[in-house]
């Protein structure tokens, strides 16, 4: 797959769009993590099937952009995405909503919750970027970048944010077993990941690489 060309306006209308989409994403898992399920007798959450998107998006946005405009998705998101998922987490604790009066006493719990979220979304996204670029550089096989980076980016979100989440936590359930739910939580992001996420980043960028490239062509011609 050979790069396309992104004119700035356009790559900055790109950029504003995925940082809403990753604070939306954000916000969503905050939620859906408070929720949990069981999965073949293993303890999960709803949260394992949303956070994937982000880094199918954030692949997109290496490959056709740039690691550096990827990396800038994530240093603007984070911020605006820490304070909603909070006020979003305290206005809907354990699935429903609260009142806004919640939001007048602070929620140490619904915040080590928020800020396990900002930091696993970003050392998780910086090294997905990483690997990410690094294997497209190195390997013509499109699949092994978007596949390599879900493997150690999700490995290290997952571990970074049920750790600082809910190590010694508040919430004895999650306390008791918060290792168990991190690792079926990766189990789950990692096969969502590779099984619908890899093949819908094939069948993305061949949507969008065509529909540049169709672009570019009627915009030659109309110069000509």
């Amino acid at each position: 797959m050979t790069p396309v060309s992104v004119s700035q306006s356009r790559a900055s209308f790109y950029l504003k769009l995925l940082i809403a989409f990753h604070i939306l994403i954000i916000i969503a898992s905050n939620y859906l993590v408070q929720l949990p399920i069981d999965l073949f007798g293993f303890h999960s959450t709803w949260g394992a099937f949303s956070f994937p998107f982000i880094f199918l998006a954030t692949d997109l946005t290496v490959r056709l952009i740039g690691k550096t405009e990827a990396r800038s998705v994530i240093t603007r998101a984070m911020i605006p995405a820490l304070i909603a998922s909070y006020i979003v987490s305290v206005l809907f604790h354990e699935g429903r909503f609260n009142g806004l009066a919640e939001l007048g006493e602070f929620n140490s719990f619904v915040f080590r919750i928020a800020f396990a979220s900002f930091a696993a979304y970003v050392l998780g996204q910086l090294l997905d970027v990483q690997v990410f670029d690094r294997m497209r550089r190195n390997y013509v096989q499109w699949w092994i970048a978007p596949a390599a980076s879900a493997i150690v980016g999700q490995a290290l979100d997952t571990v970074a944010f049920f750790s600082i989440a809910f190590w010694r936590s508040s919430n004895p359930f999650m306390a008791a077993h918060w290792g168990e739910i991190a690792l079926v939580d990766y189990v789950i992001k990692l096969a969502v990941s590779l099984l619908l996420f890899v093949p819908m980043y094939g069948v993305a960028l061949n949507a969008i690489t065509r529909i540049m490239k169709r672009r570019d062509a009627v915009l030659a011609t109309q110069a000509d």
